[in-house]
């Protein structure tokens, strides 16, 4: 009897095999095929017939579907304008982007590390630095300067409570060289540094008008020495949170040059030393551990006369001609010829 063939299917394998005979262990397959293998841990996943857009390996189908980002793409066709959007139009596209809606802040900015201005400003005695103590004016002026010493001593006795080493004579030379800290970072436009000597409510008035100009300033020497004429304390929000503001007089002698951005000189001279009295209020927030003493404004008295103007220096632009200049200079041009020859044939 003949002996039936049957096709066995390999485990691993996609292909064919066929015995020669029922009675024989011989396989041999129909297609041509590298290697198979019937060992149960040997790991063959066939190739790949088709165009199937399964992986080769079966593992990790969760990762490789989470690598994908599913990216929204601007709708094209959409052209409305934003002036065009009612509020409720807006609100809900601002809510699909997830972009917060823009709130109307009316509230002022606040600086609570330095006061606003100047409380209880000191009046300089008018002639002073001029008037002789041994004159009437002198002396009427020294008895009044003692008469406001009494509410400075209470602020000194309410500013030692915060700064124990307080002394009056000490900081006048320590103001002094802050003064003069001042005015070198001012010639280097030391932004940083003059941030740290100078609070925010005077720092605007220190740089005004300093952007492209070269300043020479010298300090020469103290005529008299510095002293402090006035001390006021006080607290802002609560009564802890102290303010303090010492008034300091500086009677000194200094050299000012201002140049503007072509090298002009506009004020002053580098070599002539002018005698200056200035009224400086420094201040500090006494609460703060770290607090420093800033300068906060300078006193300018009502009886001062003005300073001399200064110089400004403009580029002069060229004018550019009008067509109508143009054509009434080429009439003019044309009917002086014309005159001329007439007046010849007249002659």
């Amino acid at each position: 009897m003949a002996a039936s063939r049957v096709p066995v299917i390999c485990r691993f394998s996609q292909f064919t095999v066929k015995p020669v005979c029922a009675a024989s262990s011989c396989l041999i397959s129909e297609p041509r095929t590298s290697y198979i293998c019937n060992y149960p841990n040997h790991k063959y996943f066939g190739t790949s017939t088709g165009l199937s857009g399964k992986h080769y390996n079966p593992k990790f189908k969760r990762d490789r579907k989470l690598k994908y980002i599913k990216i929204d793409f601007p709708n094209l066709s959409e052209n409305k304008d934003v002036e065009d959007m009612t509020q409720d139009e807006i609100r809900a596209k601002m809510k699909e982007k997830g972009i917060q809606p823009v709130r109307p802040w009316q509230e002022k900015p606040l600086f609570i590390s330095s006061t606003s201005d100047t409380f209880e400003v000191y009046v300089p005695p008018e002639g002073d630095g001029k008037i002789s103590v041994t004159t009437a004016a002198g002396a009427k002026q020294k008895l009044e300067l003692i008469g406001k010493k009494g509410k400075s001593m209470m602020a000194i006795r309410e500013l030692r409570q915060f700064d124990e080493d307080f002394e009056a004579n000490e900081f006048a030379e320590e103001a002094q060289q802050t003064y003069i800290n001042t005015h070198e970072a001012l010639i280097k436009l030391d932004e940083d540094r003059l941030h740290q000597l100078v609070t925010e409510r005077a720092y605007p008035g220190v740089v005004h008008e300093v952007k492209h100009k070269t300043v020479r300033w010298q300090f020469v020497k103290s005529l008299e020495p510095p002293r402090v004429v006035h001390v006021r304390c006080t607290n802002m929000i609560t009564k802890e949170n102290v303010f303090a503001q010492v008034t300091v007089r500086f009677h000194t002698q200094q050299i000012l040059a201002v140049y503007d951005r072509f090298g002009r000189l506009q004020y002053g001279s580098e070599v002539v030393a002018r005698d200056v009295l200035e009224y400086v209020v420094f201040e500090k927030h006494v609460a703060n551990t770290y607090g420093t003493w800033r300068i906060h404004d300078k006193i300018i008295p009502d009886w001062l006369p003005p300073r001399s103007a200064i110089h400004r220096t403009y580029r002069k632009e060229k004018q550019e001609e009008s067509e109508e200049s143009a054509e009434t200079k080429s009439t003019e041009v044309l009917q002086k010829p014309a005159t001329e020859h007439t007046a010849a044939a007249t002659n």
